[in-house]
């Protein structure tokens, strides 16, 4: 297995180096009173206290410099701080904050929606709504797939839409999500995610929905915290003809899977299909708080009032937004691509040396790899042994599905890295007992 790792490596600024124990003393005094005051609804999967960050490394509390692949979930797309972005987010914040686009106008917020709309694989006239975040997308989508048609949609297994109550009902993840917040939205069922579309046609819709009331079909071109799964192109035109066939919208969740992250613009773009409806958010703003909603014209033909809100498209975040995507136009998105392909051949690399490790996959920089035991069983216990062991050499990986460790750094990564990555990843693996 080629190997491009060397002992100079930590000494370099764009790799790790770990200058105390993990946690150091000051981030397990941070940690100390975060437990003592943060709801402990949130997930950690090791104690990262965070100092700074610059591209692709991140200091801690300690001064340990780590190599982050996972970009605060998929939303630092442009590398952490990039100066362009910091640039227009303070020129922005100099002139003025906040006038709610709800109520007013800025040019900002409407020069972002017509890159995005120009952008979006949807032919013809669209409209775009700006949220604070993702889940906020997924809901506006919900109401808009209401307003249009009717209460009744489809969504799949190990998709997740969010944590709003909406979104919640549409997501089928895990059950720790769910539990403890029924009744869900009536209407919503679910099929398998790669099910034969004749088959979600003849056992669900035609057995579950009113025709006169189904209104979308929410999908997610790649699944993201169901474990990055990528379908085939068939499947995903079949969902597109069984919208056809029934009236219903096709709604796709690009919150994560979007701005660049898969070498296009949107995931959708991979599988030559056209959407009705694009949520995105995550990357867009480059870590302000930011969702978007582009849609067909006639589809968003609500009234005034009908939907709104006060800090979505806030005038900062569209300002980061648009240099976000300056970056992405100009060099990032192409990098995604690049890199990506280099990162999985490089962890299928790792995959055939190794007996924890299976199923190297993704597009782009929205990669995966599953953990398995000795069995050759999917192993959520050996998947947390590698992501400890990679943060206490210094980088930074998150989980997703029920056992794959997920890849999603800033869109800067570079080849280097990506081999840096793959050499500790088998190193990690070589020493790894089950």
């Amino acid at each position: 297995m080629a190997s491009t790792k060397t002992a100079a490596a930590a000494n370099n600024a764009l790799f790790p180096q770990l200058v105390t124990p993990l946690p150091g003393p000051r981030a397990k005094a941070v940690v100390e009173r975060d437990e003592a005051i943060m709801s402990p609804s949130y997930t950690r999967d090791y104690p990262l206290v965070i100092e700074r960050g610059e591209g692709c490394m991140v200091w801690d509390a300690d001064g340990n410099r780590f190599l982050d692949l996972a970009a605060g979930i998929a939303v630092c797309a442009t590398g952490h701080s990039h100066p362009h972005v910091v640039k227009a987010i303070t020129e922005q914040a100099s002139r003025f904050l906040h006038m709610s686009g709800t109520d007013f106008y800025y040019e900002v917020q409407v020069r972002l929606a017509e890159r995005l709309a120009a952008h979006a694989p949807i032919a013809g006239a669209k409209r775009v709504f700006f949220s604070n975040s993702g889940a906020e997308a997924i809901e506006c989508a919900l109401k808009l797939a209401r307003h249009y048609r009717g209460p009744q949609v489809l969504a799949f297994t190990g998709s997740f839409h969010g944590r709003t109550m909406g979104a919640l009902s549409l997501t089928a993840s895990k059950s720790i999500q769910r539990k403890g917040f029924a009744p869900f939205l009536a209407g919503i069922v679910h099929a398998n995610y790669g099910q034969k579309v004749e088959d979600i046609e003849n056992f669900i819709l035609k057995k579950y929905v009113d025709e006169r009331a189904f209104s979308a079909v929410f999908v997610e071109p790649i699944q993201g915290e169901g474990g990055y799964i990528v379908p085939c192109k068939e499947w995903m035109a079949g969902i597109r003809d069984l919208c056809n066939r029934w009236g219903a919208l096709m709604i796709v969740d690009e919150v994560q899977s979007g701005m660049g992250r898969t070498g296009k613009m949107f995931a959708i773009e991979h599988f030559g299909v056209e959407p009705d409806i694009i949520c995105t958010a995550k990357g867009i703003a480059s870590g302000l708080p930011l969702g978007a909603v582009i849609a067909r014209a006639e589809i968003m033909n609500w009234g005034p009032g009908q939907h709104a809100s006060t800090f979505g498209g806030n005038p900062v975040a569209c300002a980061a937004a648009n240099a976000t995507l300056d970056l992405l136009e100009e060099s990032l998105m192409d990098n995604a691509r690049v890199v990506g392909e280099h990162l999985i051949a490089r962890l299928e690399e790792v995959c055939d040396h190794t007996p924890w490790l299976i199923g190297a996959r993704g597009k782009g920089l929205m990669v995966a790899v599953d953990a398995i035991d000795r069995k050759g069983k999917g192993s959520p216990a050996i998947r947390q042994k590698i992501i400890d062991a990679m943060y206490h050499r210094g980088l930074l990986v998150l989980p997703c599905g029920a056992h794959s460790i997920r890849f999603c750094p800033p869109l800067c990564l570079t080849k280097e890295q990506a081999d840096f990555a793959a050499d500790t990843l088998a190193e990690i693996c070589a020493t790894l007992e089950g």
